[in-house]
Parts: C-alpha cells; sequence; structure tokens
C-alpha cells in the first residue's frame, strides 16, 4: 500500500512545473523529476547518478556549496539563487526552496526557473543605469565611460569601442576606444570602419571568431575570443556602432546578445542626447560674438574660483574691463566694424592670461578676467598694465588702424571682499573711477 502510494505521489510531482531534486551525502542526485528536462535540457536518466556541482555555473560552485552545507546542518532555505548551465550552453537562473531530511539522508530542493525575471530585472536596471548617465554625464567623454562600466557589469567584456557618425559629417570615428588595464586603441580603425559601416547599413549585429584577429590593434595580443559588433539605432537612423571585444574563453549566448541589443539602443539614445547637449552647450554658455564665456557662465566659473580660493587659502584677482570710446566706433565706422573690433579685442585679452584663467563677455563693451592663485595686487596690476599695452597695439578694421584704450578695475580675494558680489562691486568701481581719473 505504502509503494503505491509512493507511486502515485512520484507521478503526481512530474506534473509540477517546478523541477524536484533528491541530493545525497556525497552530493549526487538520486531523483528528479521530468520538469528538469524543460529547465535546464536533460532529461531525468541523464541527471540520476551525476554529482549536482557539475551543472552548476563554476563561478557559482562555492556558494552553493556552503549554502548546501547550511541545509544539511538542519537549516531550511527558501529563496536561494544560483545559476546552472543549461545542455545547450546558455545560463539558467533558479531560485531554491530547500531542506534536509534526516530520517533519508538526503537534500531535497525545489528549483524554479526565475531565468525571465532576471532578465527582465536586467533590463529595467540597465534602462535606470543608461538613462542616469545620460544625465550625469558632463559630456560625450564622460557618457562612453559610463556606458562602458555599465557593459562590464552585464556580460563579460575585455574592451570596448564606439563609433560614431557625427550630425553633420558623414566620417566614422571612433571616439572611445579602451580595453583591460586602460589599454587603447583597441581596433584596427580601417577595418573596424568598414565593418561597423555595413553593421549600421543592414542593421544587424555582427559576430566575429577568433579567427577574425586582424580587428585587433596592431601590437595587440590575440588572445580575445571574439568581437559583437551591434549598430546604434535612433528612431530615426544609425548613428553608429559598438565593439564589444570577449575575453578569451568567453562567449555571448542567445541572452546576453538579446541584453546587448536592449542596450545599444539606450546607449544610441543617450549618445544622441549627448551630441544634442554638446550642440546647445555653447549656445547657453559662450557668447555668440566672440566665443568667450558669457554672464552666466562667466558666474559659475567666479563661484568656483571663490570656492578654490577659500579651500587652498590662495587669493584671487578679478579685473573688470571696459573699452573705452568704444561706441564711437559704432557710430563712425558701423556695427560689423565694431563686432570686429570686439572679436580683436577678445582674442588679445585671452593672449594676456594663462590657460587657467578665465576671460568673459558681460555684454557690450565689457568684459571680466578671474585670475586665480595670484600673489596680490601686484601680479593683478601687471597682467592690467600687459592688457592696456596689449590693446593699444594697431587692431585693423576694414583697412583702417584702430587703437583702443581700456578702463580696468581691479578687486583682490580675500582683501576686497569673499564673495562674488563684493568683488564684482569692487572691480566695476575701480573701472568707473579710473574711466573718469
Amino acid at each position: 500500500m505504502e509503494r503505491q502510494l509512493e507511486n502515485r505521489l512520484l507521478k503526481c510531482v512530474d506534473l509540477l512545473l517546478d523541477a524536484v531534486f533528491l541530493v545525497d551525502e556525497g552530493g549526487r542526485i538520486v531523483y528528479v523529476n521530468a520538469a528538469c528536462e524543460g529547465i535546464l535540457g536533460y532529461m531525468p536518466a541523464e541527471m540520476i547518478g551525476r554529482f549536482m556541482a557539475d551543472f552548476i555555473l563554476p563561478e557559482d560552485r562555492a556558494l552553493t556549496a556552503r549554502e548546501s552545507a547550511q541545509v544539511m546542518a538542519g537549516h531550511a532555505r527558501v529563496g536561494f539563487e544560483n545559476r546552472y548551465l543549461h545542455k545547450d550552453g546558455h545560463t539558467v537562473h533558479i531560485m531554491w526552496s530547500a531542506r534536509w531530511s534526516e530520517a533519508d539522508r538526503l537534500r531535497i530542493g525545489v528549483a524554479r526557473d526565475v531565468t525571465r525575471q532576471k532578465r527582465a530585472e536586467a533590463f529595467q536596471i540597465t534602462t535606470y543605469a543608461v538613462s542616469e548617465a545620460a544625465h550625469q554625464a558632463t559630456d560625450l567623454d564622460s557618457l562612453f565611460e559610463w556606458i562602458h562600466a555599465i557593459i562590464a557589469g552585464r556580460v563579460p567584456l575585455a574592451g570596448l569601442a564606439v563609433a560614431i557618425r557625427p550630425p553633420h559629417n558623414g566620417e566614422l570615428s571612433f571616439p572611445y576606444q579602451k580595453g583591460e588595464g586602460g589599454l587603447s586603441p583597441i581596433l584596427d580603425e580601417a577595418r573596424a570602419r568598414a565593418l561597423c559601416a555595413r553593421v549600421m547599413t543592414e542593421g544587424t549585429a555582427l559576430h566575429l571568431s577568433t579567427d577574425t584577429l586582424e580587428l585587433a590593434s596592431a601590437g595587440q595580443s590575440p588572445r580575445y575570443a571574439s568581437w559583437l559588433i551591434l549598430p546604434l539605432v535612433t528612431r530615426q537612423e544609425a548613428i553608429g556602432a559598438l565593439v564589444l571585444q570577449a575575453p578569451a574563453g568567453a562567449r555571448y549566448d542567445d541572452a546576453d546578445r538579446e541584453l546587448l541589443h536592449f542596450v545599444s539602443a539606450q546607449v544610441a539614445t543617450a549618445i544622441e542626447r549627448g551630441q544634442l547637449k554638446a550642440e546647445l552647450l555653447p549656445a547657453a554658455q559662450y557668447d555668440e560674438l566672440t566665443s568667450l564665456p558669457n554672464r552666466r557662465l562667466f558666474h559659475d566659473r567666479l563661484n568656483t574660483a571663490l570656492a578654490r580660493s577659500r579651500r587652498k587659502q590662495r587669493s584671487m584677482a578679478l579685473l573688470y574691463i571696459d573699452i573705452d570710446d568704444f561706441k564711437h566706433v559704432n557710430d563712425t565706422l558701423g556695427h560689423a566694424a565694431g563686432d570686429l573690433l570686439l572679436q580683436h579685442i577678445a582674442r588679445r585679452l585671452e593672449g594676456c592670461v594663462r590657460k587657467a584663467d578665465t576671460v568673459a563677455r558681460l555684454g557690450g563693451d565689457e568684459f571680466v578676467v578671474i585670475l586665480e592663485e595670484v600673489h596680490g595686487p601686484g601680479d593683478a596690476r601687471e597682467v592690467a598694465d600687459k592688457i592696456r599695452s596689449a590693446l593699444r597695439d594697431n587692431i585693423r578694421i576694414d583697412d583702417r588702424l584702430l587703437r583702443t584704450e581700456a578702463s580696468i578695475g581691479i578687486a583682490i580675494y580675500p582683501e576686497n571682499g569673499t564673495d562674488a558680489e563684493a568683488l564684482l562691486k569692487q572691480a566695476d568701481g575701480g573701472m568707473y573711477r579710473e574711466k573718469k581719473g
């Protein structure tokens, strides 16, 4: 009677969608129901008698051994997750509930396939990560670094290159290439450019096997397993391609490729947004006529310079510059000549300061200069004299030679003020006093 009941129970267990395993003290499978074939691809007869560890992803074996020891010590577990290799080679994510049967000296485990759930979570996490990168990155270079880190966190990756076709230029370029240990470049660009263009035209991924080693840059050790090139496609067009370099011994399975296709679409949108930001940023922060920082960017840089000066306990200077009799140039030669004069003045001002300093145009004929890490008023006066001398040199405008004079006010941090408003007021006042004097 008991034997009949046991057979009926086993038949019922075979109807379950989850896999049920009985594993002995040595780690060998003594029973598994029919559901294992749907989850791992193996028929029960192919698994019974083999070690459970043989089917576990190598990276998860040590963790699983520790978990098994806990179960065999009498601690029932629900919700433990690890990964197994399907018969066809792809990875399967399993969630376990397990306990130890002391009477039978067997570990009883119920395995649920959560691969689809994990994949959906990965898509969601990746979408958020790429979106966050697009918003946080200050420029395309930093965006590419974020994307590299995101992809490396999802799939095996030895190197990444990004090919981009600029909006107003048809030539594919590689603004980002980085391999293991910061190695760059990783590609033979001529070969890669042709392959990326093909992928962009066809709109499908291209997998290159170990035999296609000529894609690697000269001098690079040919120890990588394969390459995967994915198109970067927005709603309008293909804007470039991602080139992934797989480590030796790694392969991108169907789940990896599905995720990478999804990632490439997200990345394409992020890059397109970054390109638009790069185009709009100059208009928002730079003066259209002189290409100098405008009033908004000047205030940002002044506050940053003040913060650095406070932290380093160093002096800084602010020069407020007004071009004398500029209105006369506009009135006699016209506004076009006045604009040309302002452009010449901007270049001469830049030539009088260090690259680390800031020259900005506030509007009209008013300019400001931020001088960081000066020793005192003497340094600022020296730069002011250099500016006056540079502006007095003849400037040719429409076949006429012009000499300009400038009134310059100086404010020193912290002697003349410790905030932006106080320094500007001091420098502006000094400029007006010089102009009237």
